[in-house]
């Protein structure tokens, strides 16, 4: 009894437990702390079967407000208290451990763009499908791009999936089309033609400064190579008696300029290509070209790359997207008619265009440009005209 009289009580003489506390007006508090920060849990009732106050709205009393805190700390889950952000950065946490580097940037910056909006500090079990739309709206009004804002839901989304399976909430609310919802802003990267990308070519060839990035611009349009794995190719990977190219690697260079190997985009990816003559005949010229160099780079143990900058590095994407940049605009200003725009994207989905063209089968293309899903590839074919259609039609008819 002597350790009672001392204990806090409230007014009608029950014993608080620490934590506990009631204030003048006769509402209950309990804090605890998370992160070193208080919270609080309120209420007009300590107990289950207490009275209410008249004139006050029914609630939960205190002790089983504390008693649900209790059970969700034990999980290891704080659903009253989780935030939009808590929740995106826990889900990024656990996905990002098999991810591979480049993916796990994105994660990064699409959080970046999150925490600058009060939408991140939402609690979820307070997230509307309707409040998630007009924060999407708000963030292309802002000027935010269409794939800007796909990255956002990339992460959003199954961030709250995970809440709905761990029994967090009983609806995902961005089950939902981004594109029901926002415009779609993309530049859609095109394919050239030939003509234009005959003008570059030869333009390239005979130019005083550009000549030598003539071979690399070549290939890249006639092996649909992605930038990243022409990048990572080493002189190991160039087998001229075979005549082929072997690619199970990409050469990535990070937002914070470290350099990287990591494996092909996707398990399709990893393939040998073969080479025609003049293709074959470019990298001969390249190997033959490449300065033997005393010191090689070396990046995760591989050396013998193709291309080396002027600070001793391994030429990367923005090295041949900055030199084909600056080939175009050289050409444009010397001619009337201009060139489109020209990146080593472009040249990849140029040489899909024009297999396809040719009549390349699906799958052989598939193989050839790496894709996972023969979707992707069969999507090429969508994109042919009517011209394309008609020199089709009138192949068919002289055949049969």
């Amino acid at each position: 009894m002597k350790n009672d009289s001392i204990k806090r009580r409230d007014s009608k003489g029950r014993i608080l437990r620490n934590g506990e506390s009631q204030a003048s007006d006769g509402r209950y508090r309990y804090s605890y702390y998370v992160n070193g920060k208080q919270k609080n849990l309120y209420s007009w009732k300590l107990e289950l079967h207490d009275k209410l106050p008249a004139g006050k709205r029914q609630c939960k009393s205190l002790r089983e407000l504390e008693k649900e805190l209790q059970l969700q700390q034990f999980q290891g889950i704080r659903q009253e208290n989780m935030t939009v952000i808590e929740l995106t950065e826990r889900y990024v946490k656990i996905r990002d451990v098999s991810l591979k580097k480049t993916t796990q940037a994105g994660h990064k910056t699409a959080l970046q763009l999150l925490k600058r909006y009060s939408f991140s500090s939402r609690k979820i079990g307070d997230v509307t499908m309707s409040e998630v739309k007009l924060f999407f709206l708000k963030l292309q009004e802002e000027g935010k791009k269409f794939a800007s804002i796909r990255s956002v839901r990339g992460i959003l989304r199954p961030a709250f999936q995970m809440a709905v399976d761990d029994n967090l909430i009983l609806k995902n609310p961005i089950d939902f089309p981004l594109s029901s919802v926002v415009i779609n802003d993309s530049v859609t990267r095109e394919a050239i033609s030939n003509k234009d990308m005959l003008r570059f070519l030869r333009f390239v060839q005979h130019d005083i400064h550009f000549s030598r990035y003539y071979e690399a611009f070549y290939i890249l349009f006639h092996t649909g190579m992605r930038i990243s794995e022409f990048c990572g190719l080493t002189v190991k990977d160039i087998d001229l008696r075979e005549r082929k190219i072997n690619i199970d690697h990409q050469l990535i260079r990070w937002s914070d300029m470290q350099y990287g190997i990591e494996s092909t985009k996707t398990n399709a990816g990893t393939r040998q290509l073969p080479m025609t003559e003049d293709v074959y005949q470019c990298f001969k010229a390249i190997l033959e070209k490449r300065e033997k160099r005393k010191i090689e780079p070396v990046i995760d143990g591989y050396r013998g790359f193709l291309y080396i900058d002027k600070n001793g590095m391994p030429m990367v994407a923005l090295h041949w997207e900055k030199y084909m940049q600056h080939a175009r605009e050289k050409y444009n200003s010397l001619f009337k008619i201009p060139l489109p725009t020209i990146t080593p994207h472009v040249c990849r989905h140029t040489y899909c265009s024009n297999m396809a063209k040719a009549g390349m089968n699906p799958k052989t293309l598939q193989y050839l440009m790496g894709h996972s899903d023969i979707g992707v590839t069969l999507n090429t074919y969508t994109h042919l005209k009517f011209d394309d259609a008609r020199d089709e039609v009138e192949k068919m008819a002289k055949n049969g």
